[in-house]
C-alpha cells in the first residue's frame, strides 16, 4: 500500500515527491487545500470537497487548468494506485510558482497536487472518553481580512499556535473565539453542543469554516428529527451544555467532555454524541468507489 503524490501530472512515492522552493504557498502560503478521507475503499465526499477547493480557487482568482471532473478522476485513479482500503487524501492548489507578492510574479499555471497517505489525528482511546479542551488566546480571523469559507493554507498559521498553546497545556484541542469573544472553531474542528435535546452550532458568520463533516453531521441530526440551530455561541453556552463534540474529516466525530477543566454535562460523551458518531460511521460507506 504505497503512500503517492500526484503532482502536476506526474505520480512519484510520497518520499521522493518535491515541490519548487518559488512555489507560492512556499512563499506565501498561497494556496488552498482540502483533506478527504478514503472508507472501505470510497472516497467519502468528494464532490462536497472539490466544489469547495474550486470555489476558492475563483475566489484566490487562480486560473485552473484542471477541471473539476478531470481532478476528481485524477483522485480517483491514484488511490486505485495507491491501493489502500482507507487512507487519507490531501488536496493542494496553489497560485503558481513565482517570486514576489505580486500575483504578476507568478508566470505558471496553478500547481495541483494530490497525496494518498494515512492520517490518525487522535488515538482509539481518545473516542471512547471524549477531547479536554482549553479556550486558546488565539482568534480566529475576522472575515473582513479573509473569508472564513476559503480554505487557504496561509491562515492555519494562527490555528497551528493555538494548537501548540493546546499541546502545552496537556488539553486534547483549542478552543478558539471570533474578535467578538464568541465561540468560533476548535484549531481544526467545528464545535456542537447538545442543550434539551437541541443541537446548536456556531453560525457561519461566527468566522468558522464551513466544514464538510459539519454539514454532514447537521443533516443526519435533522433526519432523525433532531432541532438543530446554527446560531451565535459563548462559552456560557458551552459551560451549560449537557454534550458536546467536535466534528472534522481527520477528526470525524468526538466528545469534547471538559472545557478549561470545567466538565460539560456529566463529563463524559453523551447519548446524543454517541448516536451521531454511529450514524457518522454508517454514513462514510456513500462515498465514491475506485
Amino acid at each position: 500500500m504505497p503512500r503517492l503524490v500526484w503532482l502536476n501530472g506526474c505520480i512519484t512515492p510520497l518520499e521522493e515527491a518535491t515541490t519548487s522552493v518559488a512555489d507560492h504557498a512556499h512563499l506565501y502560503g498561497d494556496g488552498l487545500f482540502e483533506g478527504i478521507r478514503i472508507y472501505g475503499r470510497k472516497v467519502f465526499k468528494l464532490d462536497e470537497h472539490l466544489d469547495r477547493l474550486y470555489h476558492g480557487a475563483s475566489y484566490l482568482g487562480f486560473t485552473m487548468e484542471v477541471g473539476k471532473e478531470q481532478l476528481k478522476g485524477i483522485v480517483l485513479d491514484v488511490c486505485r494506485k495507491a491501493d489502500m482500503d482507507d487512507g487519507y487524501i490531501r488536496l493542494n492548489v496553489t497560485r503558481g510558482t513565482g517570486l514576489g507578492l505580486d500575483p504578476r510574479a507568478v508566470k505558471t499555471a496553478p500547481n495541483v497536487m494530490v497525496m494518498v497517505s494515512t492520517l490518525a489525528l487522535y488515538q482509539p482511546e481518545m473516542y471512547d472518553r471524549g477531547l479536554d479542551v482549553i479556550t486558546t488566546s488565539y482568534r480566529v480571523i475576522q472575515a473582513d481580512a479573509l473569508d472564513p469559507r476559503l480554505k487557504c493554507i496561509g491562515r492555519y498559521a494562527a490555528n497551528i499556535m493555538a494548537k501548540a498553546e493546546a499541546n502545552r497545556a496537556g488539553a486534547g484541542e483549542g478552543l478558539m473565539l471570533n474578535a467578538q469573544g464568541n465561540v468560533a472553531e476548535c484549531t481544526g474542528d467545528n464545535i456542537f453542543l447538545v442543550k434539551d435535546g437541541v443541537l446548536r452550532t456556531p453560525h457561519p458568520s461566527s468566522g468558522i469554516l464551513k466544514g464538510v463533516t459539519r454539514d454532514t453531521v447537521i443533516a443526519l441530526a435533522r433526519e432523525q428529527g433532531v432541532s438543530v440551530v446554527e446560531d451565535t455561541i459563548t462559552r456560557f453556552d458551552v459551560f451549560a451544555a449537557d454534550e458536546a463534540f467536535l466534528t472534522g474529516t481527520a477528526a470525524e466525530v468526538i466528545a469534547m467532555v471538559t472545557l478549561d477543566d470545567r466538565p460539560i454535562g456529566t463529563g463524559e460523551p453523551g447519548p446524543m454524541t454517541r448516536r451521531l458518531t454511529e450514524l457518522f460511521h454508517a454514513h462514510t460507506a456513500t462515498g465514491t468507489p475506485f
